[in-house]
């Protein structure tokens, strides 16, 4: 699980490298699919990881919207920030956390259940999920994507 995350990490590093040598227009025009453009997606990505971690933490949310950190320069200092906190609770995962329950409010007012173990493997299905979308775009403007191979990234224990 620590290395999913730890190859999740690397991934997006390399997309923001890439994404230095496209226009403030290519990182904001609107695309089919995701939450919207590239940078609103890697923002969204940082997001998520994070508040996920909060709520398994039982710690306020982040409430804050993509509009504050319309740069790459932002959403990179964002994920830096928030990464301190996400990379702190992976590194002390342990298997007791694995079963332990996250209860939930459903949107039709059930109760919903979900093991830890559970809810961290969404969220490292679910930026994989947007980096491929990240890959489909570059390709649609022309570009090379980052490659996705977890071979050769020095991961392994």
């Amino acid at each position: 699980m620590k290395m999913l995350f730890q190859y999740n990490w690397l991934v997006r590093e390399d997309w923001y490298l890439w994404c230095e040598k496209l226009s403030e227009e290519d990182l904001l025009c609107k695309r089919t699919g995701g939450v919207g453009s590239i940078l609103e997606t890697l923002f969204h990505i940082v997001d998520v990881e994070w508040s996920w971690i909060r709520v398994l933490q039982e710690q306020p949310d982040f409430q804050e919207s993509f509009e504050n950190f319309s740069t790459l320069e932002k959403v990179r200092q964002l994920d830096a920030k928030f990464r301190l906190e996400v990379e702190a609770f992976v590194n002390n995962w342990n298997d007791s956390m694995e079963s332990r329950i996250l209860y939930d409010t459903s949107p039709d007012g059930g109760i919903e259940q979900d093991t830890w173990g559970e809810v961290i493997r969404h969220v490292i299905a679910h930026e994989i999920h947007h980096i491929g979308q990240l890959s489909i775009w570059a390709r649609e403007i022309g570009e090379k994507p980052i490659s996705a191979n977890v071979i050769g990234r020095g991961l392994a224990d």
